[in-house]
């Protein structure tokens, strides 16, 4: 269980405004991570620096033994490891589901048709919309479409899971059937960064929780101490507002 991410002293700057401070965070391979907070408090910067949708202008991030810096070479080795899930499904809406899990594979990974096609499926069908697959996006529900939009990502065989709020955007019925996928892919053993206010879902998979605010790490601590017994007067604050 060595470490997969490390980020040392990230700091990262809009304009004159700093959006993250002096970031600190290990994450070991296999490890869940539920990051939580305020908004604007940082946390879906945070894991957008993880694969370089966002750049960081200070401090070290090592993602698998590759630090992202300038090298775009490290930044599509990196991308190809990483799989990220965002609010919005971000589906091509030209291509039929499966063309939307094949696109990647196929391009990036440089898989013959065939073979990305059987890798698709069978993540289709472990997101348990494998009947889906001739449609496109817009045929489906939105929690159809999440998990259409997790599907693609495992297409890429990613070691890391990155969740930007992945159910803020869908109506509350379809949330469940969203957070089961996750939930079976943490069990599966899937190393995962997850930033959501689904606090049940937290309590069932996370190892450890991170509660941000300000563009700092306030507290981190193992799941149940962080529910039972926060330390922070700030972190007592956000759990009772939404608990």
């Amino acid at each position: 269980m060595g470490k997969i991410i490390e980020l040392k002293k990230v700091n990262k700057w809009f304009d004159k405004f700093q959006v993250l401070k002096d970031i600190d965070l290990e994450v070991a391979s296999q490890e869940k991570i539920v990051i939580c907070g305020p908004s604007g408090s940082g946390k879906s910067t945070l894991i957008r620096c993880i694969n370089r949708l966002e750049e960081h202008q200070e401090g070290n991030i090592i993602v698998d033994g590759t630090e992202l810096a300038e090298n775009t070479k490290n930044i599509e080795k990196i991308r190809a490891e990483v799989g990220m899930v965002f609010q919005q499904f971000n589906l091509f809406p030209h291509l039929s589901i499966l063309d939307n899990c094949t696109l990647a594979p196929i391009w990036v990974k440089k898989l013959p048709k065939k073979e990305a096609e059987e890798v698709a499926m069978r993540n289709l069908t472990r997101v348990q919309i494998d009947d889906q697959a001739f449609k496109f996006p817009g045929q489906l529900s939105g929690g159809q479409q999440q998990r259409a939009a997790i599907a693609r990502a495992l297409c890429m065989e990613p070691k890391i899971m990155l969740f930007d709020e992945p159910t803020s955007a869908l109506d509350p019925e379809m949330i469940k059937e969203v957070l089961d996928v996750m939930v079976d892919l943490a069990k599966g053993g899937m190393t995962m960064i997850v930033v959501t206010h689904e606090m049940g879902f937290a309590k069932e998979v996370a190892d450890y929780m991170i509660f941000m605010d300000e563009g700092k790490i306030v507290e981190r601590a193992k799941t149940k101490e962080f529910f039972e017994n926060p330390k922070s007067e700030r972190t007592k604050l956000f759990l009772s507002q939404i608990l």
